[in-house]
């Protein structure tokens, strides 16, 4: 059955937050591809997201930045969706002091996310229109791995936080928001971990049948900013099984 135009994203205004890593390029390609209207973020890597620019509009912002987190929801003044990709791996050496680490993650990986997504929600509310707000955290907020302290417990709270957020926004408003939680990708912050051999074990139990692709993450995306979803308050694990 060939898709309704209503159903589509074509002309919708969507932010991707920190969207030129290796996940966000994925879903950028994606909805790219479909006609979306695009603002890029990036917090440091100028460079790579320029690279996109012939498709969307890129702005440098830092998300635990109060002035920067309006400055990007004012490069989308219709804004439909929000994607937030914006991550800190937040690695402590063993015998390291976490202090530095665990404050920095709490920004990164929590505080910047959360506020964006509370943010855009009220500027949905205010306009009156539907929206979708798709948050990203890992499977590591929920199966537990020795040493992830200062990163899993932040994408923990993020998790929860934007379950509130989802209960604040359903009904009337129709803001849909929800959690994607990759596993072990072999694109974005988990390339370093799989180059160090560090999940090699779980091809070889069987636990997985491969690493996950960046590919994967962006149709979970899509599927939660589809406007005709009927999903809200969900985490969908898209980690091959290896949560389990």
């Amino acid at each position: 059955m060939r898709q309704r135009l209503a159903d589509t994203l074509r002309g919708r205004e969507i932010v991707l937050a920190g969207g030129s890593g290796g996940l966000g390029s994925a879903v950028f390609e994606l909805l790219a591809a479909e006609g979306a209207r695009l603002v890029v973020s990036y917090r440091a890597n100028r460079e790579r997201a320029e690279r996109l620019s012939a498709h969307a509009q890129i702005v440098e912002a830092d998300l635990a930045s109060d002035a920067d987190r309006r400055r990007l929801l004012d490069a989308a003044p219709q804004i439909y969706g929000l994607v937030v990709f914006a991550g800190d791996p937040a690695r402590v050496p063993a015998g390291a002091d976490p202090h530095d680490a665990m404050l920095r993650s709490h920004e990164v990986n929590y505080l910047g996310p959360i506020l964006l997504a509370r943010e855009a929600a009220e500027r949905m509310k205010a306009a009156g229109t539907a929206g979708a707000i798709v948050l990203m955290a890992t499977m590591q907020a929920t199966a537990l791995f020795p040493g992830s302290t200062a990163y899993a417990a932040q994408k923990a709270a993020l998790v929860h936080a934007a379950r509130i957020l989802a209960k604040e926004c359903r009904g009337p408003a129709n803001i849909r928001v929800n959690v994607v939680s990759p596993g072990v990708m072999a694109a974005g912050m988990a390339e370093a971990s799989i180059a160090s051999g560090k999940y090699e074990r779980y091809l070889k139990e069987g636990v997985i049948a491969r690493y996950g692709r960046a590919e994967d993450v962006a149709r979970a995306v899509r599927f939660f900013l589809e406007p005709d979803n009927y999903v809200t308050g969900q985490v969908l694990g898209v980690d091959g099984g290896m949560g389990l």
